[in-house]
């Protein structure tokens, strides 16, 4: 009868070790994709809910209730104007805009009488993390669809499009997720 020798026994043990410790980094590895690809697509899906909210009231813009013309800003990475976002009969003042890696909205409700657009009452929302910007987010365009530079954008823009580059880690893959559309003030008449 012949026994299982000490080297034996090492042996075995040194080769479970390793194939425990391969199996164990397969798994790590995988939890770990996975996990990345879910923030990735929850920060698709946050983004793309947020511009359809955005352009949904951007088309229904108008002037303030303080009488305030329809667009008050129009930058690169930051749009404010004036819209009837909760449907009560008076126009908000709404701010579209970056922080950081954030984007955000700003809500001002009409307030007072005479009636007043208080900066200090704006109540911000995150719309989506992860945003990656390096191209501007809002470009504007004229009726001809020429883009518009500053200032014309306040009075002459007709047509804008918005663009979000979102990416969880811009070091590992998948790339960029890009969304964009255009949109059209329809309280602003258009002249071809």
């Amino acid at each position: 009868m012949k026994g299982i020798t000490i080297i034996e026994t090492l042996v075995a043990v040194v080769i479970l070790t390793l194939v425990l410790g391969a199996v164990s980094a397969f798994i790590f590895l995988g939890y770990r994709a996975q996990n990345y690809t879910w923030q990735q697509s929850i920060a698709m899906n946050e983004a793309q809910k947020g511009i359809e909210t955005m352009i949904q009231e951007i088309r229904k813009a108008q002037s303030g209730d303080d009488g305030s013309y329809i667009i008050e800003k129009a930058e690169d990475f930051q749009f404010v104007f004036f819209s009837d976002i909760n449907r009560n009969g008076k126009a908000e003042r709404v701010r579209y805009f970056i922080d950081g890696s954030d984007f955000k909205k700003g809500v001002i409700q009409p307030n007072g009488w005479p009636i007043k657009y208080n900066p200090v009452s704006e109540q911000v929302s995150v719309l989506s993390q992860y945003v990656r910007n390096l191209p501007p987010i809002f470009r504007y365009f004229d009726g001809n669809n020429q883009e518009l530079s500053a200032p014309a954008r306040l009075n002459d823009t007709k047509l804008m499009r918005v663009r979000l580059v979102v990416n969880v880690n811009p070091n590992r893959s998948p790339q960029d997720f890009v969304l964009e559309s255009d949109v059209q003030i329809r309280n602003i008449k258009v002249n071809f």
